[in-house]
C-alpha cells in the first residue's frame, strides 16, 4: 500500500521503488487519486505509469467514515465513493477498498451506543451501502469491505450482518487478518467461510487486546504478533485464493525511530519478513506477482 511517506512521492518514484525491490502490484490511495482535486483522467495516467514501470494495480483505497450524523459530510464521503467506482470501471482497476466506520480514530467520529444506537447506526450505513453496491453492480468494480477495529462492521460476526443485509457478488471483503484476530476470530473458518467473498488480502499482524491503540494494541512488524500466518497463508491457499496479497504497514514508532521514515526501507523490510514468512510454510513459493506494495 502506497501509504507512509509514498503518499508523498510522485508516483512514478513509488513504482521503481517498489519493482526494485520485487513487488509486483502497488495499492494506490486517495493521495494519489482523488477525483475531489482530480479528474478521472487522473487516474487512468497514473494506471499507465504503474504498468508502463512493470506494476499491476491491485486496489485503490477509499476508505470513508459513512457514519456520521453530519448528513452533508456523509453525502460527500458517498459521492466520493461512487466518483471512484466509476473511475475504477472506466480505467479498469476492478477492486476498490471501503469500511464501514465510525472510524474512532478520528477526532468527532460517532460514538456507538453512546451517542446512537447500535440499530439506528446500522439503517444508517445501510442507506449508505445500498446505492453503493447499486452502482457497483452496474460497473463491475468490486466493493471490498474491511472490517476494522470498533466500527460497525468489526470482525467476521459483525459483517456477516452486513452480508446478510445486503447480498451482492460485487460486496466482498478486503481481508485484514489482524483486526479478525484481535477479536479472537478463528482464521481458518473465516477463510473458508469468505471464501467467495475475498477480494483483496491485506498483510498486517497485530499484538494486544481489543482497545485503544498504541495503549492496547498495536500493528507490529509481520510475525511478531498473534497472527497465525502458516494457517492464514495455508488457508488461502486451501480455497485457492489467486488475488493479491498487500502490505499494510503500520507499526509507526519503529518506522519513525528506526527506519528514518523512509517507505522504501519499509518495502523492503517487509518484503524479506513475507519472504521468510513464506519459506517457513512446507511447499509454498513465493510468486512476486501477487505481492503488492
Amino acid at each position: 500500500m502506497a501509504s507512509l511517506d509514498f503518499a508523498k512521492w510522485p508516483p512514478e518514484k513509488t513504482v521503481e521503488a517498489l519493482a526494485e525491490i520485487g513487488y509486483g502490484a502497488v495499492e494506490w490511495t486517495l493521495a494519489q487519486f482523488d477525483p475531489r482535486t482530480h479528474s478521472a483522467n487522473d487516474l487512468a495516467s497514473l494506471v499507465r505509469l504503474t504498468r508502463a514501470g512493470g506494476l499491476q494495480v491491485s486496489e485503490i483505497v477509499v476508505q470513508q467514515d459513512l457514519l456520521t450524523t453530519d448528513r452533508s459530510l456523509r453525502d460527500q464521503r458517498a459521492q466520493l465513493v461512487e466518483d471512484c467506482i466509476v473511475a475504477a470501471a472506466d480505467n479498469g482497476v476492478a477492486t476498490i477498498n471501503v469500511f464501514s466506520g465510525p472510524a474512532t480514530w478520528e477526532p468527532g467520529s460517532l460514538r456507538i451506543p453512546e451517542e446512537m444506537g447500535e440499530g439506528a447506526a446500522w439503517d444508517l450505513l445501510l442507506g449508505c451501502y445500498e446505492p453503493l453496491v447499486e452502482s457497483a453492480e452496474k460497473h463491475k468494480v468490486n466493493l471490498a469491505l474491511e472490517p476494522a477495529f470498533n466500527m460497525l462492521c468489526h470482525d467476521y460476526y459483525s459483517t456477516q450482518e452486513l452480508f446478510r443485509r445486503l447480498d451482492s457478488e460485487w460486496l466482498g471483503i478486503n481481508l485484514d487478518p489482524s483486526h479478525l484476530v484481535l477479536y479472537e476470530n478463528d482464521l481458518a473458518k473465516v477463510i473458508r467461510e469468505w471464501a467467495k467473498k475475498i477480494r483483496h488480502v491485506h498483510l498486517k499482524d497485530v499484538f494486544g487486546r481489543v482497545g485503544n491503540p498504541g495503549r492496547d494494541f498495536m500493528f507490529p512488524l509481520l510475525g511478531e504478533g498473534q497472527v497465525p500466518w502458516s494457517v492464514f497463508l495455508s488457508s488461502l491457499e486451501e480455497i485457492g485464493y489467486k488475488g493479491f496479497l498487500s502490505v499494510e504497514f503500520e507499526s509507526f514508532g519503529y518506522y519513525a525511530r528506526i527506519l528514518g521514515n523512509d517507505p522504501r526501507e519499509a518495502a523492503r523490510l517487509s518484503m524479506a519478513q513475507i519472504e521468510q514468512l513464506l519459506r517457513g510454510k512446507k511447499g509454498t513459493e513465493l510468486d512476486h506477482g501477487t505481492v503488492r506494495g
